[in-house]
């Protein structure tokens, strides 16, 4: 589950990758952890998510259950393949909105700590 310099590739995943999704990618994106990408749900997302999105990743973070049923809709090859993971995370805050950081940190870090993601 790792690519060749030995990391994770963790793709954040909400509707449009415009708020929680790119929030998430901006404050991972130096991690020495692992990689991160984000993608959005909806075809006017930033980025679109695409199934060479799921291909590239390890494992997939969504912000709401529907990114997961979306997923599971457009994508039923890669939903059984890859760890999806749900923050529970509703739409109600801005890019790099101080609140938001913390929650994605609060919530990812759990998720990472209790090995969700294998």
């Amino acid at each position: 589950m790792t690519n060749s310099a030995g990391k994770p590739r963790i793709l954040f995943v909400c509707t449009v990758n415009r708020m929680r999704s790119a929030t998430a990618h901006k404050i991972y994106e130096n991690d020495e952890r692992f990689e991160v990408d984000s993608a959005g749900t909806d075809r006017t997302a930033n980025v679109v998510l695409e199934e060479w999105h799921l291909e590239w990743a390890d494992a997939v973070v969504v912000m709401e259950k529907q990114h997961r049923n979306k997923i599971r809709e457009r994508f039923p090859h890669w939903y059984e393949k890859k760890p999806i993971v749900c923050l529970y995370i509703e739409d109600i805050y801005d890019y790099m909105q101080p609140e938001l950081i913390v929650l994605l940190r609060e919530k990812f870090e759990a998720v990472l700590s209790r090995g969700l993601l294998r």
